[in-house]
């Protein structure tokens, strides 16, 4: 009997082996290994954009962390410059913001990840304008058609209205050589836009299209 019983754990414990082999291959990892890199803007004494008690900053991270998470579900490893409200300068830089966007582009760099990612919020003075938009440096040959895929998603999932645009003055992707983009998703300044940043619900749809772009990026 107890030969019997022994038989019958062992059996049932190489069932459910079999079964979760089998389940795991099904599943499909559309990222599987690939090594993302996201940046979230600002943070520490560098808030950027500022409305209503809204830092730019905490809302970038949010939003980051949530893509972070949705990605790992597909197979990805995933790294953030940051994860929490710091920034990356050196103690007692002479110019604190160059010497953060510099840490930052030295780490994504040094990682040769597949594509980077900075996650950004935007900012007018007259209030009035909003959407989600791509920016991309021509410093890598595949960031234009990266910045093309993140506007297109963004136009069907979040109805941008606004384009993809070639941005060489910016200090990061100026110096990242990794495939990637700046991705501004949408405009603190504008009050119903700003609505919808801070919410929670609104952010995960961010994450799920970044997601999209992402696997249509890697797999066409």
């Amino acid at each position: 009997m107890k030969k019997y019983r022994l038989f019958m754990v062992a059996f049932f414990l190489a069932f459910v082996s079999f079964f979760n082999f089998a389940f795991a291959q099904d599943k499909k990892l559309s990222l599987l290994s690939k090594v993302i890199y996201l940046d979230p803007g600002h943070g520490g004494a560098d808030s950027g954009a500022f409305y209503k008690n809204y830092r730019e900053a905490d809302i970038n991270l949010a939003i980051s962390i949530k893509v972070m998470n949705a990605l790992k579900k597909e197979g990805a490893v995933v790294y953030l410059t940051r994860y929490g409200d710091y920034d990356l300068s050196v103690a007692n830089a002479w110019n604190r913001k160059r010497s953060d966007l510099s840490r930052r582009a030295n780490v994504i760099n040094k990682s040769e990840c597949d594509l980077y990612l900075s996650i950004h919020l935007n900012a007018d003075s007259s209030g009035m304008l909003k959407g989600a938009e791509a920016y991309y440096d021509t410093i890598n040959i595949e960031n234009e058609k990266i910045a093309k895929i993140f506007q297109e998603e963004f136009k069907r999932e979040l109805n941008s209205t606004r384009d993809y645009k070639e941005n060489s003055t910016k200090y990061l992707q100026r110096r990242v050589n990794r495939p990637g983009v700046l991705l501004e998703v949408g405009f603190l300044s504008n009050a119903s836009e700003r609505a919808l940043l801070v919410d929670d619900v609104y952010q995960n749809k961010i994450a799920s299209v970044i997601r999209d772009g992402v696997i249509k990026y890697f797999n066409g």
